[in-house]
């Protein structure tokens, strides 16, 4: 099949690879040249495991291509939107202006009987204002929300966990559910449930996902922050709640909480369309979630304070992370640069350090001291703090090994990935968040 995807960011980079790597002829359309010529060049224009070698290969098979030039999706039997949403600057609400102008830009070149198959997270009644639009031009319009973890992007795409096309009924709308469950033909023979929905329904779909997983991340930390106050484990506590079918461990790590292009803003955006719509109360705990996660990196930045006796001026502070997540070097809104940025605020010598998040991080914080190695940001720190979960700190990182290299024998885990027993058992000063 014949495939366009309109923006090359995280979703559709990988969303353009993964479907050249199952036989499909794919063509990535971005504004931005660089990022076309770098793709062209095999070259991922970010960190996501697997993606260079799917680039690579798509582009020597010659199933994948990368334009500048939306004439060049002209003639694709579906055309996947996959551009940004961001929050509105200075508001709450998503920034439709990406997906307004790639419709406008796409509609030129579309035909009688192509797919418009919507994948980036829009506010609910978007694809009800550009259906008819789409459909003066003889296509069609879907909406088929993305489900990707940064870091599991390529697995996701390839064997996701569900597949939901939004569609309206009979006629076009038939044909065209049955155009995307022929382009995702491998995963729903893999056993992959493909769910038919309405467009408003497939819109809220990931909206609903998002706060949901806001939801449990933040009532994990609120309830660390009881567990603090009563001198109980949250990891405990975490993994007895877990043991209940009806709740399931995954998503209740405590810690610093989450970070990101997606969740922080998916669930402001969510709250605030919920406004627009009458029913700004139905989703008014979203706002409490939101506060709770940000109050975490309070809560680390005041246990670094507290553990260096109030006395951060001129201290050397080692950030382990800069991403928000393990396994991505994308630092948009990240919690480990949040807290190394506060401390160093408060006049800290903070240095920080990540295995794939450094020169983004540079770019965004020049004002942050950085070493590109673990053991150059410990050398001679005051303090380390754990904020991003890779594995070199979660696995690798022993209290023996870093003893020889920090000054001050303080670890502030703000994942609660650490061994506390055996980091205090060699004479650390172990501070976990909500944790024993």
């Amino acid at each position: 099949m014949r495939m366009s995807v309109i923006g090359c960011g995280y979703l559709g980079a990988v969303h353009a690879a993964a479907m050249a790597s199952l036989g499909h002829d794919v063509t990535g359309i971005d504004v931005d040249e660089d990022k076309i010529a770098a793709l062209i060049a095999g070259k991922a224009p970010f960190f996501e495991p697997r993606l260079p070698e799917m680039l690579e290969e798509g582009l020597a098979s010659g199933h994948l291509r990368f334009s500048s030039r939306m004439a060049d999706a002209a003639g694709a039997d579906v055309h996947f939107l996959a551009v940004g949403t961001p929050q509105i600057p200075g508001g709450h609400a998503a920034d439709l202006r990406y997906v307004d102008a790639a419709i406008d830009a796409l509609l030129p070149h579309l035909r009688r009987g192509d797919v418009v198959a919507g994948k980036s997270t829009v506010p609910v009644g978007t694809a009800g204002r550009l259906a008819p639009l789409i459909a003066a031009s003889g296509a069609t319009l879907v909406w088929n929300p993305e489900f990707l973890r940064e870091g599991w992007a390529v697995h996701d795409t390839l064997t996701p966990d569900r597949l939901v096309v939004g569609a309206e009924q009979g006629g076009d709308g038939t044909r065209a559910v049955a155009t995307l469950r022929e382009a995702y033909a491998a995963a729903v023979d893999a056993g992959t449930p493909f769910l038919v929905t309405d467009l408003a329904t497939a819109e809220l779909v990931k909206g609903a996902s998002n706060a949901f997983l806001a939801t449990k991340i933040s009532f994990i930390n609120a309830m660390a922050e009881i567990a603090e106050a009563s001198e109980a484990d949250i990891t405990l506590l975490a993994d007895a709640l877990g043991l209940d079918s009806r709740i399931g461990r995954r998503y209740l790590g405590a810690g610093i909480g989450f970070g990101g292009g997606c969740l922080p803003k998916d669930i402001r955006a969510f709250a605030a369309r919920a406004d627009e719509l009458g029913r700004g109360e139905a989703v008014g705990f979203l706002r409490e979630v939101d506060m709770i996660n940000l109050r975490r990196r309070d809560r680390a930045v005041r246990l670094v304070v507290d553990a260096l006796g109030g006395l951060v001026f001129g201290r050397r502070i080692a950030v382990l992370g800069a991403a928000f997540k393990p396994f991505s070097d994308d630092i948009r809104d990240s919690p480990a640069l949040d807290v190394a940025v506060r401390l160093r605020g408060l006049g800290a010598d903070v240095v920080v350090t990540d295995p794939a998040a450094i020169d983004n991080a540079v770019a965004a914080h020049p004002q942050l001291g950085y070493a590109r190695e673990r053991d150059d940001a410990l050398r001679d720190a005051d303090a380390v703090v754990i904020v991003t979960e890779w594995d070199e700190y979660r696995r690798e990182l022993s209290p023996e090994h870093a003893g020889g290299l920090v000054r001050g024998r303080i670890v502030i885990d703000g994942r609660n990935c650490l061994d506390a027993a055996a980091w205090r058992a060699a004479g650390w000063q172990y501070h976990g968040m909500g944790r024993r």
